[in-house]
């Protein structure tokens, strides 16, 4: 299930350009605080993996970026989708919104504009997608020195649509699913229509450095799983915006 959210503001939005960790505190914010509670600290758990099965997208509207201050600066009403698979997440920050007349997002006092409810795509056996916030997928190393090291691949590599596939399959077993997962995607894939190098996007979350790729990209998935992965997100760090897509 997925949601479109709107704000307004008179005057110019401002947050820094990278501000993935101010949406994602903004979603928390809006939630029932025991189910708040509950997503942060425990959500969903496979392989002491922690999943919380829910994605957004980068904010949408006009803007202008000034780099040297490292800020961003909406100057119409923004909005950005929020995706999960579990609907008491999204009808509680639902409910919560349609009664604020306004929020804040950052420093921002936003006006709330609306809440949508997003009809889900028809299902097909092989879709084009469109990412509404890049993809990452990464593994990470032990070095002889004991420290870690932490790759994020590309999706022309080999390992990508194995990665992504393997992420996936987790996601459906932290959900309890009955059937093999991995079996069920044997033949699926999720590949690049075409790669360039403004297509990798390097992103600051909480003083990390992440690596994610956006783009155009085709997929063939059984149905469940399609439905899963618009849901929740494609690869990792899903619940800190990255992930999203949409049928093109």
């Amino acid at each position: 299930m997925r949601l479109r959210l709107s704000f307004n503001k008179p005057t110019p939005i401002h947050l820094p350009i990278h501000h993935n960790h101010i949406v994602q505190g903004f979603i928390y914010s809006q939630l029932e605080p025991n189910l708040a509670n509950w997503l942060h600290d425990e959500a969903y758990t496979f392989a002491k993996r922690t999943f919380k099965m829910f994605t957004f997208s980068r904010l949408s509207g006009k803007f202008t970026l000034e780099p040297k201050k490292g800020t961003i600066s909406f100057t119409s009403s923004l909005s950005f989708q929020l995706a999960s698979s579990n609907h008491q997440i999204l009808s509680s920050l639902a409910e919560h919104l349609l009664k604020s007349h306004t929020v804040r997002l950052g420093n921002n006092e936003l006006e709330v504009l609306g809440v949508e409810i997003l009809k889900p795509p028809e299902y097909q056996p092989v879709i084009k997608l469109k990412t509404l916030s890049p993809i990452t997928i990464y593994s990470t190393f032990n070095k002889p020195d004991g420290s870690k090291l932490t790759h994020y691949y590309a999706p022309y590599e080999k390992d990508w649509n194995r990665l992504i596939l393997a992420n996936l399959a987790k996601k459906a077993r932290a959900l309890n699913w009955e059937e093999n997962p991995e079996e069920a995607l044997k033949d699926s894939y999720i590949n690049p229509l075409k790669t360039n190098p403004k297509d990798k996007k390097v992103i600051r979350y909480k003083g990390f450095i992440l690596e994610a790729y956006q783009g155009l990209f085709e997929a063939s998935l059984p149905e469940a799983y399609f439905e899963l992965a618009y849901d929740v997100g494609f690869g990792g760090k899903n619940a800190q915006g990255f992930g999203m897509v949409e049928i093109i």
